[in-house]
Formats: C-alpha cells, sequence, structure tokens
C-alpha cells in the first residue's frame, strides 16, 4: 500500500521538496563548475603553473564531486538507470530496515528499565499537575467527561449494574464495624454537650407537634370515652392531657431537671456498651445482617444505581454548562493539591510505571513486528522518496564537499609533485 498522507502534510512535504532541489542544484552547479574550469584550462595553449594547479584542482573535484554524486544517488534509486551491483540500497532493502526499525524500538525504546527510569525521571504526575491547572486544559477534560456521560450510562447493561451496585455496596456494609462508629460519634456529641442540644430539639419538636394537633388529641378521646361521658368531660380531660403534657416538656427544658440527669447517665452507659459490650456487638451485627438481607434492603441498594444515572443524564443535558464548570474546577483543584503532596506525585508515579510495565512491556515484541508490518507495506518508491526528503539535503552538502575536498587534494598533490619532483 502507499505511505499514508496525513491533513497538513502535503504543503509539508512540499517544502521539503523544494529545500531538496535547491540543495541538489548548488551541489550540481558546483560540480558543473569543475567541469567548467577543467575544459577552460585545456583550451590554454601553454599553461602555467597557475594554470596547471587550477586544473589538477579542477580535475580531482569532478572525480570526488561524481564519486560522492554516485554514493548518494545509489542510497535511493540506480544511477542513471543503470543495473549496477549495490545501488538502489534503500528499496531493494526496505523490508529488512522495516525489521531492522521494529526490532530497534523493540530493544531500545520498550526496555523496562528505559521506561521506568524515563518516568521517573520526568516525574509525570507533576507535569499532570501543571497542564490541568491551565483553565483550558481542565475545561477540556471536563467536556470530554460531560459529553461520555449520557453515552456511558446508556450503554451499560442495566441487570449487571444494578446487580454489582446491590453487591459492592452490601459487602463494604457487611464489614463495616457499627459500634465504634457509633461509640465514637456519641462520645463527640457528649464531649461537645451536642446530645442535651439535641435533646433540647427534641422538646421544641414535641411541643410544637402537642400545640399543632390540639384537635386530634380531643376527637382521639372522645373516641375512646365512654358513650354516656358528656363531651364537655372528654374536652376537659383531653385539655389536662395537653396541659399536662406541656408542663412536663417545659420543665424537661431545665438541665438540671432529673429526667435531665437521666439521660446524661444513659447515654455515658450506651457509650460504654458500644464501645465494650460483646453480647451488644453481637446483637447490632445480627440486626445489621438481618436488614442487609431483607428484600428492601436489596431493593434499595440496586436503586443507588437508578438515582445516580438519572443524576448523571440530568446534568450532562439539563445543566451541562455547569457541570462543565464545576467539574473543571474541581480537576484544577484536584491539580493543585497534587502539585503541593509530594507523597501523592510519587504514588502516582509509581501507578502509572506499573500501568506502562502492564500494558506496553508485555507487548513489546507485538509493537516491534506491527512496526516491520506497516513498513513492509508501504510502497518502494514512496519510502525512498520519503526517507531522501528527511536527509536528502544532508546527503547534498556531502556532494558539495566531495567536490570541495577533492579539488584541495587535487591542488595539494599538484603541489607536492612539482616540490618533489
Amino acid at each position: 500500500m502507499t505511505t499514508p498522507v496525513f491533513a497538513g502534510e502535503k504543503d509539508l512535504l512540499e517544502q521539503k521538496r523544494a529545500a531538496l532541489r535547491r540543495h541538489r542544484a548548488w551541489a550540481t552547479g558546483l560540480l558543473l563548475l569543475a567541469v567548467l574550469l577543467f575544459l577552460l584550462t585545456q583550451l590554454v595553449p601553454e599553461p602555467g603553473f597557475a594554470v596547471l594547479l587550477l586544473r589538477a584542482g579542477a580535475e580531482a573535484g569532478i572525480v570526488g564531486g561524481l564519486a560522492d554524486w554516485f554514493a548518494v544517488t545509489a542510497l535511493f534509486r540506480r544511477p542513471l538507470g543503470l543495473p549496477i551491483p549495490h545501488t538502489g540500497i534503500i528499496p531493494r532493502n526496505k523490508d529488512r530496515i522495516g525489521r531492522g526499525l521494529g526490532s530497534f524500538v523493540e530493544r531500545h525504546f520498550l526496555a523496562p528499565d528505559l521506561i521506568g527510569a524515563k518516568l521517573r525521571s520526568g516525574n509525570p504526575a507533576l507535569r499532570l499537575s501543571g497542564w490541568l491547572q491551565r483553565p483550558a486544559n481542565s475545561r477540556l477534560i471536563a467536556e470530554q467527561i460531560v459529553a461520555m456521560l449520557p453515552e456511558v450510562t446508556g450503554s451499560l447493561q442495566e441487570r449487571e449494574v444494578r446487580a454489582f451496585f446491590r453487591d459492592s455496596f452490601g459487602s463494604q456494609l457487611s464489614t463495616v464495624d457499627l459500634l465504634p462508629l457509633l461509640g465514637r460519634l456519641l462520645r463527640l456529641l457528649q464531649e461537645s454537650g451536642q446530645h442535651q442540644r439535641l435533646l433540647e430539639r427534641g422538646i421544641e419538636l414535641a411541643r410544637a407537634l402537642l400545640l399543632n394537633n390540639e384537635e386530634v388529641i380531643y376527637e382521639k378521646v372522645e373516641q375512646r370515652s365512654s358513650w354516656w361521658v358528656p363531651r364537655t368531660i372528654d374536652r376537659k380531660i383531653a385539655r389536662a392531657i395537653i396541659a399536662g403534657a406541656e408542663e412536663l416538656l417545659a420543665e424537661l427544658e431545665n438541665p438540671e431537671h432529673p429526667a435531665r440527669q437521666d439521660f446524661e447517665r444513659y447515654t455515658a452507659d450506651l457509650i460504654a456498651r458500644l464501645e465494650s459490650s460483646e453480647s451488644f456487638r453481637r446483637g447490632v451485627e445480627e440486626l445489621k445482617a438481618r436488614l442487609l438481607a431483607s428484600a428492601e434492603m436489596q431493593q434499595l441498594l440496586e436503586s443507588a444505581w437508578d438515582s445516580l444515572r438519572q443524576l448523571l443524564q440530568e446534568r450532562a443535558t439539563g445543566a451541562s454548562e455547569r457541570l462543565v464548570e464545576s467539574l473543571s474546577a474541581s480537576l484544577m483543584s484536584l491539580a493543585r493539591t497534587l502539585e503541593l503532596d509530594e507523597d501523592a506525585q510519587e504514588r502516582l508515579n509509581r501507578r502509572l510505571e506499573q500501568l506502562v510495565s502492564s500494558f506496553v512491556v508485555p507487548f513489546r515484541a507485538e509493537i516491534g513486528v506491527f512496526i516491520a508490518e506497516v513498513v513492509q507495506s508501504w510502497d518502494t518508491r514512496t519510502v525512498s522518496e520519503r526517507l531522501e526528503l528527511e536527509v536528502g539535503r544532508d546527503l547534498q552538502y556531502i556532494r558539495i564537499n566531495g567536490t570541495l575536498v577533492g579539488a584541495l587534494a587535487g591542488c595539494g598533490l599538484f603541489l607536492l609533485t612539482q616540490l618533489v619532483f
């Protein structure tokens, strides 16, 4: 197949061709100048020392220029189209060059030690941090993530994802030791006095419920009263109940009330049981196991995916700009945190090194074979032209140097023979 030409490469190739033509013209022009000087010196009837020196230099320059022209041309094609052995080296050895290139990349670019050393010296985590802190870059990543959300969530298998959420969350919850968490939480509340604040808040809520439901209390008392008790008596009983409850709640607002002291002792006792009682622990674990095994909890865990998917789709379609801005800001904040945390950089760098070792190094032989096969499939003439465009300008300087060095050598030899003989 022909070598592919990518977008924007055509203009670059034309520029390289023009540059190669210029350098080739300079080298050829210098060789023709040597030929012209040699011919002109032959026309001089009685050449003197200077003419003979110029002739010797021109003659040697022609030889040097032609030799280097032949060598340079033989790399890419047959000189003058003649079937001379060992010419057209690159076209004839394209497949071998491809195999050598693949083997070279495999041995010297994909070696595990080399990749690891390069990653460690380059600190890719720090570079990633600097790259993400640029607003344009973080926004680009955020836009790509938001754009993929509907497609990703829609392509997932419903049953498998729901089962994954159920099993994952259930497994995590089953391993959580609730007692230490509850004990620490209650101790923090007690030490800060917030447990009393919560009790006071509960008292306020009870008083509000009592005041807002007086008519309901009246109706309940009347329904449970005997038929022969007058309604006025029922009302008095209901009002007495309400008044007594209000009085009790008002007394409970006093921090020195005995019930408040009992609540303080009960809280301390509960904390101690949470932290040390083995029977209490077993009871809580059994309750947790029954709760997790219940059909209602299983359905609730599965529905977590439904809620998450709906949230992601609504955010991605209805408020995508706000989601992009929020995600972009989060990425920049994460990048700043990573920049300041050397331990996190080290962990991320190790993880990247492991990923490269896992996904690239095991396939380095296949990568080398792939490179060789791609080169072998390219059109011979095109490959030869591309290589000449890349190195041809420097090779034309070899032709120029060959002409000049040959001329200098010819002049030197002429002077040496004149001095010696």
